[in-house]
């Protein structure tokens, strides 16, 4: 124990910062290990003008690149392959403005959704369209002293599944869910809200502000249900 501590004291300010991080990564990886069944969350992150699309099987500390680097299975994104229908499983996006995160979820389909901001940056009150998201998690520590948010949007009809008969259940299917978020609410230091509004027969029609939908091909056969977050 004696050699091993006088070796720390004279560790370079670089390896002693290294070896800390190694600690931390050790930790959580030992962590995860006692955790069974758990599947891999994908993280995206911004840094250095360089998009990291990120497979990881332990939760990573908000905004640590370093370790998001280390412990999770990394590479780097070109421009043009930002852009995919959907994402699979749990979303987590470090982000610091909101153009690649534009680029990243505008008109995407994404279940479970976590959002970090990383800058103290300021963002413009602009929307973006997500289809079909059930829970929201955001993170804006780095702008305000708040804690994580969240808040579950729909079930997708699973707890309503159990109480109809099969007839029935065909109806959710029928339905679309479609989100709009507005960016601003990271600017503020309040919580998290959110209003739905059920059986949306044309989103262009009853929203043509949001003039990006004539844009897009919508089905006009589908009953929508349109949730603003804030």
């Amino acid at each position: 124990m004696l050699l091993a501590f006088s070796e720390t004291k004279m560790t370079t300010p670089t390896a002693s910062k290294r070896s800390l991080l190694l600690i931390r990564a050790l930790g959580i990886f030992a962590l995860s290990c006692f955790t069974k069944g758990q599947k891999n969350t994908t993280l995206i992150f911004t840094k250095e003008n360089t998009v990291r699309n990120c497979s990881c099987s332990a939760d990573i500390q908000d905004c640590d690149y370093s370790l998001a680097n280390l412990m999770c299975t990394c590479q780097t994104v070109l421009s043009f392959a930002l852009e995919q229908p959907c994402y699979h499983g749990h979303l987590t996006i470090w982000f610091t403005d909101t153009s690649t995160l534009s680029l990243l979820l505008n008109f995407t389909l994404v279940q479970d959704l976590k959002l970090s901001l990383c800058s103290t940056n300021t963002l413009p009150a602009e929307y973006l369209a997500i289809w079909g998201l059930r829970r929201l998690r955001i993170n804006m520590e780095a702008k305000h002293m708040l804690p994580e948010q969240s808040l579950l949007i729909h079930d997708g009809g699973e707890s309503e599944s159990k109480k109809k008969p099969m007839s029935m259940q065909k109806d959710w299917q029928t339905n679309m869910y479609v989100s709009f978020l507005d960016m601003s609410l990271f600017n503020k230091n309040s919580s998290l809200k959110s209003y739905s509004i059920e059986n949306v027969a044309s989103i262009v029609n009853n929203f043509p502000y949001f003039s990006y939908f004539k844009t897009i091909p919508i089905p006009s056969n589908k009953s929508y249900v349109v949730t603003f977050i804030y």
